[in-house]
C-alpha cells in the first residue's frame, strides 16, 4: 500500500510527493495538531460531494509553504496516511475524511484522533489506528483484517466499520424507526415494540440501588434509545435527542446521502425538533477567500441546496439577516404607503438602524447560540453540526457536535451516536479579578500541559465552584463552547437560579428546577482540578493553535496588529458587548480613536445581542471609535466575511475561539478576550484593558 507520512519537515514531505518511499523508521517526526482546517480549509465546505477528494490536505502548512496543491493527494493515489497526535482537531466538518476517502485513501494512522474526527471517520468506513504495529506489517507488505484494525475500538465502532458505515448501519439496525415513520404500524406484531423504541420523551430514571452518578451520566440515561443499555464508559450508545440542528455547510451534504440511501422514502423523524440555520453565508459576497477561489457561487448553490431541503421536509429554519430585513423592510413600507411623508421618513429610518421583532422565528444569528436563545432547556440533550454545539451545555444540559452522517442518521432515526465519556471536573475556586473573563480563564487551561498532551479528548468537562456560581450564562457559555478546544466531547454546567434567571428574563420561560439535575456527591471524575481564580491575569494564544497560551505581560516585545475583531459565537454575547462597549467609551473619553493602520469589527452573536446593544445606545460608541459593525453571523472566525485576513503579513487580535493556520485567513491570528481585543485596537499593538489604562498607551 502506498503509504504517506505527514511529516514535521518540508522536505521530506515534498520528497515523498516527488515519489520517495519512507518508513516509520525513516521518516523522522510526525506532524501533530493537524487541523480539519488543514484538511478541508473552511472556504472550500461548500462542496459536499467526491469534488472534496482534490482538496485533501491543501491547507497543511509547513515553513510557510503548502506542499499538498489541489488534486496532489489524489492523483498521486496514497492509500494510507501517518500524522501524530491530536489528528483531526477543530471542526465536526465530515468533509475533512470525507475528502480523505474520496481521494483514495483508506487508513489513517496517528498517535492520537481528536473525537468527532475519528467518529465522523467511522461512520464513512474510513480506517483509523493508533496501533504502529499494524502500520509495520502493511510497510512490509503484510495483509491487515479489518479486525485487526478494529481488535481495540468499543463494540459499535467495530459494527460500524463492519456495516461500512452508519447509514448502512442505520438501514440495518433502525428498520422499526422506518416503520414508524410510514406508520405501517396497523398489523405488525411488533408495533408495541416500535412504540417504545421510538417514544422520544424523556422517562424517568429509577435511583434506587444505583451508584452516584454525574450530572451529563444522568441525562444520557434518561435519553438511551435503547433503556437497557448499559452504562459503562467508553461504550457506544445510540440517544434520543430533544433538539437536532444543522447549519447550510451540512445541509446539502446530509441530503446529499439520505436521498442516496431514501430516495422518495425518505422521511424525516419528528420534524418539529429539527432547527435549520443559515450562519456561514451571510457576508459571502465580502469574503476574501471565498472572493479569491471564485466560490461564492458554490456557497449560494450550498445555500439553494438546504433551502429545498428545508422546503420537502416542512422544518424550521432561520435564514441569514440581510434577507429577512429586506423582506420586513418591504412589509413595513408597504404598511405606511398611506401615511404621510414625514411618517415614511420616520419609518425608513428605522428600518436603516436595524429595528427588528422580538419572536424567534424572525431571529438570526449563530446556529449554536440561537440555540441557548431560544430553545434549550436543563436536563435536555441536543444534537448539532457545529464542534461548538456545547455552547449550550451552560445551561445545564448536554449538548454534542456532530458530523454530517451522524446528522443524517439522526434525521432519520431520531438515534444520535455517542460515546458515554469519561468526566472532568475544573473547579474554579477564588474570585475573578476585575477586567478578567470566561476567556482568559479557558486560554489558561487550553495552555496546561494536562490539555496540550490531548488528555482532554472525548471527555466531558463540568464546571463548578464558586468563581462558576458568579458567572453568567454568557461567561459560563464561554466555557462550555471552547470545551471544543480542550478536545472535549462537551462542557456543562449544573443549573441553578442563574439559569432560571436567564430563561425568564431572555426568553420568557418559566422553569423549575428537578432535585436529579446536578451530579451526585461521589460522583466518580476521571480528573479534579481546581483552578485558582485569584492568580489569572489577562490571557493570549500566539497563532497557529489555541493551546500557545501566554499570559499577556509575558510578551517579550510589542506585537503590532493591523485587525481587532470582536464576534463569533464565543464572543459575540451580551456580556462580550459590554466589555466592549466599556473599553471603547473609556477610550473615547481619553480622546483615543483608533489608529490609521488599525480595523476593527465587531459582530454581533444574534438579533438579540444586537437589539440589546441598540437598546442601550452601544452603537453610538462603536460608531464614533470607527469600527465596522456586523450582523449576526459566523463571519470572519469561519473565514466566511469581513475580518479575516487577505496576505500573510497581516495580524489579527481576535476574540474567536480557534486560531488554527488558515482559518481567519493567511495572517496571524492571536487569541484574547473581547476586552483585550478592543484595548489592543486602541493601542494599535496588543496591549490588555489595565495595561491601556495604567500605561497610557499610545497609538503604535
Amino acid at each position: 500500500m502506498k503509504i504517506l507520512y505527514l511529516t514535521d519537515a518540508l522536505a521530506t514531505l515534498k520528497a515523498q510527493l516527488l515519489g520517495r518511499s519512507l518508513s516509520l523508521r525513516t521518516a523522522g517526526k510526525l506532524r501533530a495538531d493537524i487541523s480539519t482546517d488543514e484538511i478541508t480549509p473552511v472556504a472550500i465546505l461548500s462542496y459536499y460531494d467526491s469534488r472534496l477528494a482534490q482538496f485533501a490536505h491543501t491547507g497543511l502548512t509547513l515553513e510557510g509553504e503548502r506542499p499538498i496543491t489541489q488534486g496532489v493527494l489524489q492523483s498521486l493515489a496514497f492509500e494510507v496516511l501517518v500524522g501524530g497526535a491530536r489528528y483531526g482537531k477543530g471542526s465536526s466538518r465530515e468533509h475533512s475524511p470525507a475528502a480523505e476517502r474520496w481521494a483514495g485513501v483508506r487508513i489513517v494512522f496517528a498517535d492520537s484522533f481528536e473525537r468527532i474526527y475519528r467518529q465522523n471517520a467511522d461512520n464513512i468506513g474510513l480506517i483509523t489506528s493508533t496501533n504502529f504495529s499494524l502500520l509495520e506489517k502493511l510497510e512490509q507488505g503484510e495483509n491487515v483484517t479489518l479486525e485487526e484494525f478494529t481488535a481495540d475500538r468499543e463494540p459499535l465502532a467495530r459494527q460500524l466499520l463492519g456495516a461500512g458505515g452508519l447509514l448502512a448501519y442505520g438501514r440495518n439496525n433502525f428498520e422499526l424507526a422506518r416503520d414508524l415513520a410510514h406508520a405501517r404500524l396497523a398489523s405488525d406484531h411488533r408495533s408495541e415494540r416500535l412504540r417504545q423504541v421510538m417514544n422520544m420523551e424523556v422517562m424517568p430514571v429509577s435511583r434506587e440501588n444505583q451508584p452516584p452518578r454525574t450530572l451529563f451520566e444522568k441525562i444520557v440515561e434518561r435519553h438511551l434509545f435503547d433503556g437497557n443499555a448499559t452504562m459503562q464508559l467508553g461504550q457506544g450508545v445510540f440517544v434520543k435527542a430533544d433538539w437536532r440542528f444543522i447549519h447550510e455547510y451540512y445541509t446539502g451534504m446530509a441530503a446529499h446521502m439520505l436521498e442516496q440511501a431514501y430516495g422518495n422514502e425518505l422521511v424525516i423523524h419528528q420534524p418539529e425538533s429539527v432547527i435549520v440555520f443559515e450562519d456561514h453565508s451571510s457576508y459571502v459576497d465580502e469574503s476574501p477567500a471565498h472572493l479569491k477561489l471564485g466560490l461564492v457561487p458554490n456557497m449560494l448553490a450550498m445555500q439553494t441546496a438546504q433551502r429545498r431541503f428545508v422546503e420537502r421536509h416542512a422544518l424550521r429554519q432561520h435564514r441569514t439577516l440581510h434577507e429577512q430585513e429586506i423582506a420586513q423592510q418591504k412589509i413595513t413600507l408597504q404598511n405606511i404607503a398611506q401615511q404621510n411623508i414625514a411618517e415614511q421618513n420616520i419609518a425608513e429610518q428605522n428600518i436603516a438602524q436595524n429595528a427588528w421583532p422580538k419572536n424567534a422565528d424572525d431571529a438570526a444569528g449563530i446556529s449554536h447560540a440561537m440555540m441557548a436563545e431560544h430553545y434549550v432547556l436543563p436536563g435536555q440533550l441536543v444534537a448539532g453540526t457545529d464542534s461548538h454545539t456545547p455552547h449550550s451545555g451552560a445551561l445545564g444540559c448536554v449538548a454534542v457536535g456532530v458530523g454530517t452522517t451522524d446528522m443524517a442518521n439522526a434525521m432519520v432515526t431520531g438515534a444520535v451516536r455517542l460515546t458515554l465519556a469519561a468526566s472532568v471536573k475544573i473547579e474554579l475556586s477564588g474570585s475573578i479579578p476585575s477586567g478578567l473573563t470566561a476567556k482568559d480563564v479557558v486560554l489558561h487551561l487550553l495552555a496546561t500541559p494536562w490539555i496540550r498532551s490531548g488528555h482532554g479528548v472525548g471527555k466531558v468537562f463540568e464546571f463548578c465552584g464558586p468563581v462558576v456560581r458568579q458567572m453568567s450564562i454568557d461567561e459560563r457559555a464561554t466555557l462550555t463552547n471552547m470545551s471544543a478546544e480542550m478536545g472535549g466531547l462537551t462542557g456543562i454546567v449544573a443549573p441553578d437560579e442563574k439559569t432560571l434567571a436567564f430563561l425568564r428574563d431572555r426568553r420568557g420561560v418559566v422553569f423549575s428546577l428537578e432535585p436529579w439535575m446536578r451530579s451526585d456527591d461521589g460522583a466518580s471524575y476521571e480528573y479534579c482540578w481546581t483552578v485558582d481564580c485569584d492568580r489569572l491575569v489577562p490571557m493570549l494564544a500566539a497563532p497557529g493553535d489555541p493551546g500557545n497560551g501566554l499570559r499577556i505581560d509575558q510578551l517579550d516585545r510589542p506585537v503590532r496588529i493591523d485587525i481587532a475583531y470582536g464576534g463569533s459565537c464565543t464572543a459575540g454575547k451580551r456580556e462580550d458587548f459590554d466589555h466592549y462597549h466599556e473599553v471603547l467609551a473609556w477610550g473615547l473619553a481619553q480622546g483615543l480613536t483608533l489608529p490609521a493602520h488599525v480595523q476593527l469589527f465587531l459582530q454581533y452573536g444574534t438579533t438579540a445581542v444586537r437589539d440589546y446593544c441598540q437598546a442601550r445606545g452601544y452603537q453610538k460608541v462603536f460608531e464614533a471609535i470607527g469600527a465596522r459593525l456586523l450582523q449576526p453571523s459566523c463571519g470572519a472566525c469561519a473565514n466566511c466575511g469581513p475580518g479575516s485576513s487577505t496576505s500573510p503579513e497581516q495580524i489579527t487580535v481576535s476574540a474567536i475561539n480557534r486560531n488554527f493556520p488558515g482559518r481567519s485567513g493567511p495572517g496571524q491570528v492571536w487569541l484574547a478576550s473581547p476586552p483585550t481585543v478592543v484595548a489592543s485596537a486602541l493601542a494599535g499593538y496588543l496591549c490588555s484593558f489595565a495595561q491601556l489604562k495604567s500605561l497610557g498607551a499610545k497609538p503604535f
